[in-house]
């Protein structure tokens, strides 16, 4: 059974008059195909995965009222929108029960999430889009920056259409971006936090230049200065492990972490700062697996007098601030702080 709604070059004063109106209008999940001034080509843009990060599907509500005619045909879908119209709005990455959708893009399609995320790619499939952008927010407060699964210059024209800075992560994690190749290459944009308003402008403003350029992959002045981290590690929680945010530790949890932890995201972190508290040990509190399959937690934190602290000088991205998020995903990513691999 289809669960998308198929809707083909909107009228502009249809689409309701407010970001929400749109999202009801749309009813659930809908794929929207906007006819191009060159229809021999297409682009896809996918955007909702997740209910809680909304700039994505903004843009896109904005981009349709203005009656923009794109370059190419574009492909939009918009996936959770059930989740992201839950009270209260935009705040569920899901529905209660249901698997992270972002992690679903790789068998078994064997629950909603699962079908649903199936259902996206058989749309993508049935269009050819010459790239794909899937875009988010970030879980906490941060700068934009972009993600691909292998190095190359049509990559880096990709992300230079929204952003600054490219991360190269080979993790396998069953997200969209992973079904990036030379025929479709297919980054990650992450705009910033779902609050701030630079990540709806960074949103909008990609989203234009996106479906306006003849070319995509054309080059511009903006690729030359991408900056780009490559194999990024993740900090992950171990099951069990209770965490909270504070400014001081707390009793009763695990791991305590500063509340303000997000203002490092991008930013060089030394051994001297200390992000949270916790009074175990790193390897029974935290998993951390780099590229080559080993540990590397050691590499990431080390615990002083009770102080989380890092174990070297990193770039630290993609930091939350929601427990929730931190205990289901990841605490945050790292490389080092030249922009390397973490070495062993």
């Amino acid at each position: 059974m289809r669960r998308f709604r198929f809707l083909r070059d909107p009228d502009p004063a249809a689409i309701g008059d407010s970001f929400e109106a749109f999202l009801r209008w749309l009813e659930g999940p809908a794929c929207l195909f906007i006819s191009g001034a060159d229809d021999s080509r297409c682009r896809a843009f996918v955007t909702l995965l997740h209910g809680n990060e909304p700039s994505g599907a903004r843009a896109l509500w904005r981009w349709l009222r203005e009656g923009e005619r794109p370059a190419v045909n574009l492909v939009c879908v918009v996936a959770s929108v059930t989740a992201a119209l839950t009270e209260p709005l935009f705040t569920h990455r899901m529905l209660p029960r249901a698997r992270d959708l972002n992690r679903c893009f790789r068998p078994p399609f064997d629950d909603a999430q699962g079908r649903l995320a199936e259902e996206i790619l058989e749309l993508l499939r049935l269009h050819r889009p010459e790239a794909v952008v899937d875009m988010h927010n970030t879980s906490g407060s941060g700068p934009s920056f972009a993600v691909c699964t292998f190095p190359d210059r049509q990559h880096d024209a990709l992300a230079a259409l929204f952003t600054g800075r490219l991360i190269i992560s080979r993790l396998d994690l069953g997200a969209l971006m992973e079904i990036s190749d030379r025929r479709c290459p297919t980054v990650t944009i992450e705009v910033g936090g779902r609050l701030d308003a630079a990540a709806d402008r960074c949103a909008f403003e990609g989203l234009c230049r996106y479906a306006a350029v003849p070319d995509v992959f054309a080059g511009s002045i903006r690729e030359r200065g991408l900056e780009r981290l490559a194999d990024p590690v993740r900090l992950e929680l171990r099951e069990g492990v209770s965490l909270t945010y504070a400014p001081r530790p707390c009793a009763g949890h695990d791991i305590t972490l500063r509340p303000d932890i997000e203002h490092h995201n991008f930013g060089s972190v030394g051994p001297d700062v200390v992000l949270g508290w916790t009074g175990g040990l790193p390897t029974r509190l935290f998993r951390a697996v780099d590229a080559s399959g080993a540990c590397a937690v050691d590499r990431l934190v080390r615990i002083e007098d009770g102080e989380l602290r890092p174990a070297q000088s990193l770039k630290l991205f993609m930091i939350t601030t929601n427990a929730g998020i931190a205990q289901s995903d990841c605490l945050f990513y790292a490389v080092a702080d030249d922009g390397q691999p973490i070495a062993a």
